[in-house]
């Protein structure tokens, strides 16, 4: 009798064994194994998001004790690599830098993106938030808002205006100021804020809309000069460019827009490891170094749980899809 209990007791010993050996390692608690993690960056590089990518991944990778290593994947406002990642296995070794456009614009605009932009991901951290600036090459006969509309408005096809890619907060930013001011623009999509910002400093185009994270170190160096920005009210690390609504410009009062930095992983991701992502990043971003290069690039840090991360993208899905249905916003 005790031999067949001590047979039982084996063999349920081995069944247990069994079953863990198929539970993944992640939710074993022992990720990352030392396999290297893939950061995904929907942009080309230069632009905001992968610099932001590139200063976290140098210490995330630390304080996981592995490699993370940034793969640049641009396209259709973000779209063409947050596909990509939708579609990675959910296991940890895949994050993504989501944006305002691909997480939240690009569902609207475009008619297949391709992924869900809330069930194909789960959110781990927001990054921050920043508004976007109106700038010209230094040289540009253009010093305000208003000489910008005129000379729009004068020209055959309006001023021409690059952006990081159709979708982009970039993007939108233009055809929120064409449809409330009533002026045309030529839109010219790139591929990403690097390239895009680098024919607005050599004067192939006359202007752009981008992120404060990649257009104030051209403004400081004098390679371009700030019309305005898109936020509520001036910011502190720019107090003499003036915002949007500041123009005087009728039906102009009320504009703003506020872009956006996050960090997604695949929707089934396990929440242990989620959870350890979302506070070892949080703890990344509160040192005083990353605060001040957040703040220095005119971005406020966020301090949000993965709930509310969920709740603020959901109401930003929904804000834009109002925006570019009312604008009738196309992309050609």
């Amino acid at each position: 009798m005790q031999r067949r209990s001590l047979i039982t007791a084996a063999a349920a010993a081995l069944g247990i064994a069994a079953s863990l050996a198929t539970v993944p390692a992640t939710a074993q608690g022992t990720w990352p194994t030392g396999k290297a993690i893939t950061y995904m960056v929907p942009f080309p590089a230069g632009g905001t998001t992968d610099v932001l990518g590139r200063l976290i991944s140098q210490q995330l990778g630390t304080v996981l004790g592995t490699s993370v290593v940034i793969d640049n994947k641009g396209g259709a406002g973000g779209s063409v690599g947050s596909e990509i990642a939708s579609r990675a296995a959910p296991d940890g070794y895949t994050i993504l830098g989501g944006t305002i456009s691909s997480h939240a614009i690009n569902v609207s605009l475009y008619p297949k993106i391709g992924y869900d932009p809330i069930k194909s991901f789960s959110p781990v951290t927001l990054i921050g938030t920043n508004p976007v600036v109106l700038v010209v090459k230094a040289d540009s006969p253009y010093k305000t808002l208003k000489d910008v509309l005129d000379a729009s408005r004068a020209k055959p096809g309006g001023l021409s205006s690059a952006s990081a890619g159709s979708g982009t907060s970039q993007h939108l930013s233009l055809e929120l100021l064409a449809y409330k001011s009533g002026v045309k623009f030529t839109h010219v999509p790139y591929k990403g804020s690097g390239p895009a910002i680098q024919d607005v400093i050599s004067g192939q185009v006359d202007m752009m809309f981008d992120t404060t994270v990649v257009a104030a170190p051209h403004i400081q160096s004098g390679k371009l000069r700030a019309i305005a920005v898109t936020s509520a009210k001036r910011l502190a690390s720019m107090p003499d460019v003036p915002t949007v609504a500041e123009s005087g410009v009728q039906g102009l009062t009320d504009f703003e827009v506020v872009s956006w930095q996050a960090i997604f992983v695949p929707a089934g991701t396990p929440a242990p490891v989620i959870d350890r992502l979302h506070t070892e990043i949080a703890k990344i971003l509160a040192t005083p170094d990353m605060q001040g290069r957040l703040k220095g690039f005119g971005m406020e840090p966020a301090n949000m749980t993965t709930a509310q991360i969920a709740a603020f993208q959901k109401a930003e899905v929904d804000k834009w899809a109002q925006v570019i249905k009312a604008a009738n916003i196309k992309v050609e």
